[in-house]
């Protein structure tokens, strides 16, 4: 059946026409088709089709459609939604979050529509050129500073046109793209990736923040999970009513030795707690209330005290905080730190691997592996999980993803943090009000839930810094309001591959020709794009140091055997980076100049590459490499003939014949061959520098 043309007079599917809405879409596992939505069902339950865990359920409400524009909308969402049914020419079916987005934007549409025209109008195709125009000025009203949102809105209209071949007389007669402003957001930004990224002034607390919670706070929150799980299986296992008096007095008297407060609730004896503590029910502690009270007028009552032993972590000297409560009503509870603490580990595994959220969510128990020297010394660890955008399957597949020691780290504390029976280690927690109240419910937190819970962890940590006078606070600057993204990680990481800290350009320093290996091993065995990510950071990285350069008039100046052509290279590339006179800084212009006039210059500490593999004596001494690119560990820069001298790398080299001298000049005296071979090194460089025209020696 390649369209729904078989409707009946009243606008419903006759019965041999009401398909399965979800038909040929992959399922998750124990779904079944039989058990999905048909066309003529009021709502559309799309759970069945969501096979990421992270993604919450859905359903396409169409009672809430103003009911002359019910049966379109329902035909355009089925072609949106059944695999089975034929797509136009070049439109592939959006994933079901996307349906959902639709659903409630072109609601938006429809229901403004229904509050403007009049009741004898019911088709979709008298839609008209100015009625767009007046919901374009309504959308401008609605979102005055989020094109994003107008944007989406506008998406959404779109589809009319898009899928009218499934709409029947519903069909909309142009595109709306054509219209006066309504394509104003894609015009200035193009195709581009508009995710930015966190500077360093952000970054570099947050990541710190986080490794301490890892690190320093994690036994406290681990040993309260612990107790608090301890508690709910109370129910099992528990001591002999004969036993109580015994274990009471001993716990007792154990808070009167140490003079440590009762654990407390709300300011009152947390008398569940120390049921739980002696393993009985709760009744058994109330009988004994009198010789509790009695205590408790000695020791006192602790403020919502849940780890008795005392807190471990310690910040400044002293411990982090004074308890874990179990009051969800204060920012010590263990449902908070709990969450913190995944927030936590989160934002080490998102910034050092690379992970999309969608990876880092699938992410399981026992997903590291780690390779080992012969010495059994683990020196490379990888994580395993599921790669979903770019490939073919909906259900995703396996990847892996090289990652460094501190993610280990942070994937051990979450493997603690979740209960044994849940192997999706991103899991919405089980402490605190809503949450799922069994151990194995595959409820992984939300992209949403997520970047909730990583501004609340900055919340705490920015609380907690004003509370002891630090500094080290994690904000955005006076004026600028900080909220962190799910997706901010995965583009910073980027960034940092291509630039060094601080603003100084990573290719500068030949990073590029080592990060190479580097971050494929970050992309995973999938496509994940974030290799192009890089290397467009990278080309943007290197575009402004050229036009610090051409502005500065260095290429001007330089020295070394290929100086001519990287002046000549320079100069073309100045000339194409003019736009009206002016120098172009904008960084999506200099991207696009980047990709198709890139130079090949690269520049580095010691010296600048003016790539031309046809001379590069790292091409030779790397046979193979099909990419073109100057190779950093078969750089011969005393002898390459595309090597060029700035005043930086000029500077360098002086400074490297001052480190010579001072090893040669050291005591106790050398080895023989270390000295010899110092001593011709010094004598390679100052030859080197001498041929190219610069003192060795600065004066």
């Amino acid at each position: 059946m390649n369209s729904l043309m078989s409707v009946g007079i009243h606008g419903s599917p006759q019965q041999s026409a009401n398909p399965y809405v979800l038909a040929g879409r992959p399922l998750r596992k124990g779904s079944r088709l039989e058990d999905t939505a048909r066309f003529s069902d009021d709502v559309w339950r799309l759970a069945p089709a969501i096979v990421q865990v992270q993604e919450r359920t859905v359903v396409l409400n169409f009672p809430t459609i103003p009911a002359r524009f019910r049966l379109a909308t329902k035909r355009l969402f089925y072609a949106l939604l059944c695999l089975e049914l034929e797509s136009p020419p070049g439109e592939d079916r959006p994933a079901i979050a996307s349906v959902r987005s639709a659903f409630g934007e072109l609601k938006r549409l429809l229901t403004w529509l229904d509050s403007r025209w009049p009741a004898d109008r019911v088709e979709l195709s008298a839609i008209s050129p100015a009625d767009l125009d007046r919901y374009n000025r309504h959308l401008l009203t609605l979102f005055p500073h989020r094109d994003g949102a107008r944007e989406a809105a506008r998406a959404a209209v779109r589809l009319l046109w898009r899928w009218r071949l499934h709409l029947g007389n519903d069909q909309l007669r142009f595109d709306p793209l054509h219209l006066d402003g309504w394509g104003e957001e894609r015009t200035h930004r193009g195709w581009e990736n508009g995710t930015g990224r966190l500077p360093e002034d952000v970054l570099g607390p947050l990541l710190v923040w986080a490794l301490r919670f890892i690190d320093d706070f994690a036994p406290d929150i681990l040993e309260a999970d612990r107790k608090w799980h301890e508690r709910r299986a109370v129910g099992t296992g528990r001591v002999t009513s004969h036993r109580v008096d015994e274990r009471l007095q001993q716990l007792l008297g154990d808070h009167i030795e140490a003079r440590r407060p009762l654990p407390g609730h709300q300011g009152k004896i947390n008398i569940s707690q120390l049921a739980a503590t002696l393993r009985c029910h709760r009744r058994e502690t109330t009988k004994r209330r009198e010789a509790i009270d009695a205590v408790a007028a000695v020791v006192g009552v602790a403020d919502a005290a849940f780890v008795d032993e005392g807190i471990q972590g310690v910040l400044d000297g002293r411990p982090w905080i004074k308890a874990v409560t179990v009051d969800h009503t204060l920012p010590t509870s263990l449902a908070a730190l709990a969450r913190h603490l995944q927030s936590a580990c989160y934002i080490v595994i998102a910034f050092l691997s690379g992970m999309r959220d969608s990876e880092v969510k699938h992410i399981k128990r026992a997903c590291v592996e780690a390779k080992r020297d012969e010495d059994g010394n683990a020196y490379c660890w990888r994580v395993h999980s599921r790669a979903f955008k770019g490939e073919e399957d909906a259900e995703g597949v396996e990847a892996t993803w090289t990652v460094c020691e501190p993610v280990v780290r942070a994937i051990r504390v979450l493997e603690q943090l979740q209960p044994a029976g849940q192997n999706y280690l991103m899991s919405a927690l089980l402490h605190g009000p809503g949450q799922p109240k069994k151990a194995g419910v595959d409820r992984v937190v939300g992209v949403g839930a997520t970047n909730q819970n990583l501004n609340l962890f900055v919340g705490f940590v920015n609380e907690l810094c004003t509370e002891r006078g630090r500094t080290d606070t994690i904000a955005a600057g006076q004026g600028h309001a900080l909220r962190l993204k799910t997706r901010v990680f995965r583009r910073t990481l980027a960034w940092f591959i291509a630039r060094h800290p601080g603003g100084v350009i990573a290719g500068a320093l030949q990073y590029r020709h080592q990060s190479i290996q580097m971050f494929e091993g970050y992309a995973g065995t999938s496509d994940s794009g974030f290799r192009a990510e890089v290397e467009s950071e990278q080309a943007i990285a290197r575009g402004e140091v050229y036009m610090e350069m051409i502005d500065s008039h260095q290429h001007a100046g330089l020295a070394g055997p290929a100086a001519e052509e990287a002046a000549r290279r320079l100069a073309d590339f100045g000339e194409r980076a003019q736009f009206h006179g002016q120098v172009a800084l904008d960084r999506h212009r200099l991207k696009r100049i980047m990709k198709r006039h890139d130079p090949a210059i690269y520049p580095g500490e010691y010296i600048t590459c003016v790539n031309d593999p046809a001379k590069a004596l790292c091409e030779k001494a790397r046979r193979g490499n099909s990419e073109g690119l100057p190779s950093h560990g078969g750089c011969l820069p005393l002898a390459c003939r595309n090597v060029t001298l700035t005043p930086e790398n000029i500077t360098a080299w002086q400074g490297e014949i001052a480190r010579i001298d001072g090893r040669i000049a050291s005591r106790p005296m050398l080895p023989p061959r270390l000295r010899q071979f110092l001593e011709s090194r010094r004598a390679e460089i100052v030859e080197f520098l001498t041929a190219n025209g610069q003192e060795a020696v600065p004066a």
